[in-house]
Parts: structure tokens; C-alpha cells; sequence
């Protein structure tokens, strides 16, 4: 096992090594410098070779981005997210070989940015109960139905859509999975004003669109099994991360540069409150390395679940300890919390504490809602009954357990 890891690591040196030999990332263009990381196999390393990868671990992929970095390469950005943490392992995993060499490169490259059209104004948290409908029509589907919550719709090139093919079945097996054209006629994008100020989020509205039988993920009917390969990479990907809690962005190094920066606040309990939610981020990235482990050995656990889950709550309570750290500046004139962020001598964007505060509510909805995680693990990992409807005059004697 020594020898082959010690293998993989010389190849995928080899091949960043002549991906930075051919072309120097801080004067190329980032489409043709990603086009050919792409060729060598270093998009994603654990995708088969001709996709993107080298079919090896794919934990050698920190390696590769690492080096990237350090030589200048352009990281991707908010554009590039969706494609490349969903859309491109979902695609891979259950995309015909014809759909893998139409949408794997351009996915990477950043020409095709993703959106994700799960979440529906009836059946938000319930993704078996959406009521889109796709009816086959010769060697099309013609799709009409409602989507909402969908980051980065208004400037996606495709979507990653759950219609129902079959009313008839039951709701998880008449499920079917489309690569959604989002410039196609019939679709139409409408922002949603968050109370950040931004619009990140929309609705979407589809009204007889024809999307091309090629366009399938996986086979009909078995759409929730597809989406289910798209949600377990969104919760790793929301939970996840491996580095230290104080280094670099996030909640707890905002926290610690603003504990720093006024002597006023280094006190016993503000300094008690830190060291607790420090402690919860690290162990948060111990899971994280655990279930990234588990994952390599084919063996994927809860641990999805839990980073998820857990990741919305400790990101929450740390911007609430910013807000309190910051003391009354931080909920008054946004404006005058740019200036005292800049005084203060905080990295990152000025005004980011009050900001992010606000933006980190919708951590415990997005990706799936905290809910559903607790849900997934008192089921299916703690055994626990599932949900049960009450009837107000039932007796608890009565109450169905199973």
C-alpha cells in the first residue's frame, strides 16, 4: 500500500509539475490554464482518467490545488462553486459517457457555471414531494413546475433539476434527474432580495421546457438516487474543511482578530466564550478528516450529516460572539462598521462580522435544513422511530413507535 500511495503522490507531482512547466498561471488565461489541468488529469484526481482525473485518492487533490495556489493560479470563485463540488461529481458518477465528455471539461473550465433546482414553494424540506412535472415527448421532456432557493440561478448556465416523470409511483421512485439548459426558452429567473441586501438566492419558474433526452443524469425514474449523490457532496462540501480554526477566513479567526484588537474585550468571559467555540470548530475539522478518510476507503459514513449539521450551528454562535465582541457598533450604520472594522485592523472585507452574522441564518436551511439532518441521523444511524402523523385524540398509548 506504501509503494502505491508513494506512486500516486510521484504522478500527480509529475503532472503538476508539467501543468506548471507548460503554462505559467499568473499570465494565462484561467479557461486555458484550468483547459489544460483538466488534460493532465489534476481537475479532479479521483475521476477515471480522460474525465478530469487520474482514478487515485482523492485526498492527493489538496496537493495539486496547494501547489496551484502557491504558483499563482487563479482559485475558483462563487461562479465555479456548484460545478465543481455537485454538479461535476453527480455528472461522473451517474452521467452517460457522452454527457461526461459534453459537460465534465467546460464544468471545470468555469465556461458552465451550475445552479441547483432541488427546493420547491410546496416541499422545501421534502425533496420526494416536489410536484415539477417532466413528461416524455419522442426524444424530449417537456418540464413545467416551480423551483425556489436557488443560489446563483440568475447567472447559471445549467441546473441540476428533479422533476417528476411518473405521478403514479411512489413519491421517492418517480423521480428523474435533467442537466436543465437555463437559457432554454420557458425558463425564467426572478432574484430574491435577502435581508443582506444581496439577491444570491431565486425562484425559478419553467414553463413547458424541452430539455433533449440527452440531457439525463441516470435513468428514469431513478432521480432520487442520482440527487442523492448530489445532496451527500453539497453536505460534505458545506461542513467541510481541514484547516486550522484561526488561520486565514472564517468565523472563529474573525472572532479571534477582533478579540485581539480590543484590549476592552479580553476579558475572562469573552475569553471563555472564544475557547469554547474554538474547541467546536476543531473538532468539527477532526470530523471532517475522519469522514474524509472513511470516504477514500469507500466506507462513507454519518459523518456528512454531523459536519453539516453541526457546521450550521457553530458558525452561527461564532458570528453571534463577533456581533458581541464588536458591542454596539456592529448593528448600527453599516457604513460606521466599515470604518471601526478598518480601525480595528480586521482581514477581509470591512463590515464582514455584521454581515456574515446576518448571511449565517441560512446556514441551518441551506444544503438541507438542520431538521432533516437530525432526522437522517436519529433514523438511520441512532435507529430511532421515523416521523409518525398524531391523531390530537390518540391516546400515547396508542402512538405508533415504528
Amino acid at each position: 500500500m506504501f509503494l502505491v500511495m508513494a506512486d500516486d503522490k510521484a504522478l500527480v507531482r509529475d503532472r503538476t509539475d508539467q501543468l506548471l512547466g507548460e503554462i505559467d498561471p499568473r499570465t494565462a488565461k484561467a479557461e486555458e490554464f484550468r483547459s489544460r489541468q483538466f488534460d493532465l488529469g489534476l481537475a479532479w484526481v479521483s475521476f477515471p482518467e480522460g474525465y478530469g482525473g487520474l482514478g487515485l485518492p482523492p485526498d492527493l487533490q489538496r496537493e495539486v490545488d496547494r501547489r496551484l495556489a502557491e504558483a499563482g493560479a487563479q482559485p475558483p470563485g462563487a461562479r465555479e462553486f456548484f460545478g465543481l463540488t455537485m454538479a461535476g461529481p453527480t455528472v461522473v458518477t451517474h452521467g452517460s459517457e457522452e454527457l461526461r465528455r459534453r459537460l465534465l471539461r467546460p464544468t471545470f473550465t468555469g465556461e458552465e457555471s451550475w445552479c441547483q433546482l432541488f427546493s420547491e414553494p410546496g416541499s422545501g424540506s421534502d425533496l420526494a414531494g416536489l410536484a415539477t412535472r417532466a413528461i416524455r415527448d419522442g426524444d424530449e421532456w417537456v418540464i413545467t413546475g416551480q423551483k425556489v432557493w436557488n443560489t446563483l440561478a440568475h447567472i447559471a448556465d445549467r441546473g441540476m433539476l428533479v422533476a417528476r416523470t411518473d405521478p403514479e409511483a411512489p413519491k421517492h421512485k418517480g423521480l428523474t434527474y435533467f442537466a436543465l439548459d437555463m437559457h432554454a426558452p420557458g425558463v425564467d429567473v426572478r432574484p430574491l432580495r435577502q435581508m443582506t441586501g444581496e439577491a444570491e438566492f431565486n425562484e425559478v419558474y419553467m414553463t413547458e421546457v424541452r430539455v433533449p433526452d440527452g440531457d439525463r443524469v441516470g435513468d428514469v425514474g431513478e432521480g432520487w438516487r442520482v440527487a442523492m449523490t448530489t445532496l451527500s457532496n453539497e453536505r460534505s462540501t458545506i461542513g467541510g474543511g481541514s484547516g486550522p480554526p484561526t488561520r486565514g477566513s472564517g468565523s472563529i479567526a474573525e472572532a479571534l482578530r477582533i478579540w485581539k484588537s480590543d484590549g476592552f474585550r479580553q476579558n475572562r468571559v469573552d475569553r471563555d466564550r472564544l475557547t469554547r467555540s474554538w474547541i467546536e470548530a476543531e473538532v468539527l475539522r477532526l470530523t471532517n478528516m475522519r469522514a474524509s478518510q472513511n470516504r477514500r476507503a469507500g466506507n462513507p459514513g454519518p459523518e456528512g450529516s454531523i459536519a453539516k449539521l453541526m457546521f450550521a450551528e457553530v458558525n452561527k454562535r461564532t458570528y453571534e460572539l463577533c456581533i458581541d465582541l464588536l458591542g454596539p457598533s456592529a448593528l448600527v450604520d453599516y457604513d460606521y462598521t466599515m470604518r471601526r472594522s478598518e480601525a480595528l485592523g480586521l482581514v477581509g472585507p470591512p463590515g464582514s462580522a455584521r454581515k456574515m452574522f446576518i448571511r449565517s441564518r441560512a446556514n441551518s436551511i441551506e444544503g438541507g435544513t438542520s431538521e432533516i439532518q437530525r432526522n437522517i441521523l436519529g433514523e438511520r444511524i441512532l435507529g430511532l422511530p421515523g416521523d409518525v402523523r398524531v391523531d390530537k385524540e390518540m391516546p400515547w398509548s396508542k402512538v405508533p413507535r415504528s
